[in-house]
Formats: C-alpha cells, sequence, structure tokens
C-alpha cells in the first residue's frame, strides 16, 4: 500500500543499467528489446533486483518502450501485449526473490514522441493504449506511474483510462529548461485538471537535476507527496527527435554527465528532502551505485 506521508527511494534507469549489462537493443525498441527476447529475461530480474537491494522501495516496470507506434515500426506490434504483461510478471519476481517490501509501478508511458507534446494518434486510440497497458499490468502491479507525460490533454486521458482499475497514480511529467511542460503549460494547468482523480503524488519525470530544483517549489501548492525521477543527460535539446533509421541510443546523442557522480546525487537528494520532496529516484543514466548512496538518508 503507497502511504501518503512516506519518503520513497525509487528506482533509476533500468533501460540504460540494462545496456550496460550487455543488452543488445534492436532497432528502436531499446529496453523493450529485454521483454520481447527471452534470454534477457533473467538480466531484467537482477537489474530491478540491483536497485532493490541499492535500496529502492519502489520500482517501475520496464515498458517505457511499449508503445504501439514504435513496434509497428520495429515490426513486432503482435508483441505489445506480451511485453507488457512480461514486464509486470518479471518485476513481481524480482520483488518476490529479494524478500523486501517494495511496491512495485506499472509504467504508462507518454505516447507520443518522447519528450514531446505531438500525437500521432486520436484521442480515442490514446485512451484506449494507455487503457490495454494498464489492463496488462494491473495483475502485477500497486500503483501506476503516468512516465513522462508532456501535456494536460495526454495527462487527463491516461487518468480517465486507468481510473476504474481503482489503484493509486503517480503522475510524472517532464518540464523543459523553462519550467513548463513540452505543451507550453504550466504545473498550475495541470494541478487545477486533476482533483477529482486518484493520484497519489507528482514527480518530474525525466529531467535533469537543474530543472527538478525549478519545478519543485511549484509542487509544494498541492497536499500529495512530491519529488523526482531525474536523468544525468548533458542535455535534452529542444528539438531532440529519435533517429528512427540510425536506431541509435539515447546516450549517444544526448551524451551523460561524469560530474553527477552518486556523491554528487546524494547531495542533491538531501537538498531537496530539505525542501519537502519525499519521491526521490532517477531515470535514464541514474544507476544503482546512485540509489545506494541515498539509501540511508530517509
Amino acid at each position: 500500500m503507497f502511504l501518503k506521508d512516506k519518503k520513497y527511494i525509487l528506482d533509476g534507469g533500468t533501460g540504460q543499467t540494462l545496456i550496460e549489462k550487455g543488452l543488445k537493443p534492436k532497432g528502436t525498441l531499446w529496453s523493450a528489446t529485454a521483454l520481447i527476447n527471452n534470454d534477457y529475461h533473467n538480466l531484467l530480474v537482477e537489474t530491478h533486483l540491483d536497485f532493490i537491494n541499492a535500496g529502492a522501495e519502489l520500482i517501475v516496470t520496464n515498458n517505457f518502450c511499449v508503445r504501439k507506434r514504435g513496434f509497428l515500426k520495429n515490426n513486432v506490434l503482435e508483441h505489445f501485449e506480451s511485453a507488457n504483461r512480461i514486464a509486470g510478471q518479471l518485476a513481481q519476481r524480482a520483488k518476490d526473490l529479494s524478500n523486501a517490501q517494495v511496491l512495485i509501478a506499472g509504467s504508462l508511458p507518454t505516447r507520443g514522441d518522447t519528450y514531446k507534446s505531438s500525437f500521432f494518434q486520436t484521442e480515442t486510440e490514446i485512451y484506449q493504449e494507455f487503457y490495454e497497458t494498464a489492463k496488462t499490468l494491473n495483475p502485477f502491479i500497486d500503483l501506476f506511474f503516468l512516465d513522462v507525460i508532456c501535456s494536460v490533454k495526454e495527462t487527463k486521458i491516461a487518468l480517465e483510462a486507468v481510473k476504474q482499475f481503482k489503484k493509486p497514480i503517480l503522475i510524472g511529467l517532464h518540464f523543459k529548461n523553462n519550467a513548463r511542460l513540452p505543451s507550453g503549460e504550466l504545473i498550475e494547468d495541470v494541478i487545477k485538471e486533476i482533483h477529482n482523480y486518484n493520484y497519489c503524488g507528482i514527480i518530474a519525470a525525466c529531467v535533469s537535476p537543474e530543472i527538478a530544483r525549478v519545478v519543485l517549489p511549484e509542487f509544494k501548492m498541492q497536499k500529495f507527496p512530491y519529488g523526482f525521477k531525474v536523468n544525468a543527460f548533458k542535455n535534452i535539446p529542444d528539438d531532440y527527435l529519435i533517429d528512427e533509421k540510425s536506431g541509435q541510443q539515447p546516450t549517444s546523442i544526448l551524451g551523460t554527465r561524469k560530474d553527477f557522480t552518486p556523491a554528487v546525487f546524494k547531495k542533491f537528494v538531501d537538498s531537496l528532502v530539505n525542501q519537502g520532496a519525499n519521491l526521490l529516484g532517477g531515470c535514464c543514466e541514474i544507476k544503482p551505485s546512485h540509489i545506494q548512496s541515498i539509501k540511508n538518508l530517509i
């Protein structure tokens, strides 16, 4: 059960950690390759366990890249449902093996291009994809995680799609350097639209530490838990788009910050805990060693 008055350590970047461990992504499926290819299932369980053993109390299922548009382009659309199911099953297996009191959050990733607010589907199709993902994950999870959502419109569609499952919903919003969503909307634009839903907190999702520092004070305006999953990319330019033809990994384009070491991450987290943050985690390029550094912080 998610407790709103408790501080939680979240996991880090599962996909990037898998690649570091030896995952060879197929096309632009990236971390979803570990779900489609049975040979990588144990590696994914091991990755979840690494984060749990490092101190994570809430892990996110590894289905951020399980999206119909991407699966269609990679000619694996028939694996959409099974990939989501396997993501839930393997997270549950890791939890069982750990014997730890860990919560599993089911990832409901943005349905447009990552870090963009534009869509390639109708609102009905977006709703249906959120619903299908949620329905498949539901037996294995404790709460849902809206993963790197980029607009008020997308937030509301996702909330509507999962409300019937009656589980807490953690809202993960992505922000640009101007502290606005990719849609150009403000935090308060989101907050005023979500009061009637069963959300249990808001986090700044896959943002730089600098952006997290700017947006978190705005989260204090609402009464629910808040926090962050920060990345260690050098920079995400506003015009960033995945190169569908080359299949290049995001880190090869966005770079990795060498200065954001576990020790620096610990100082960063400590400073925001002192400002009231209680959902503390990482995203791309945040490894188990980073999470280990804050294990005793709370």
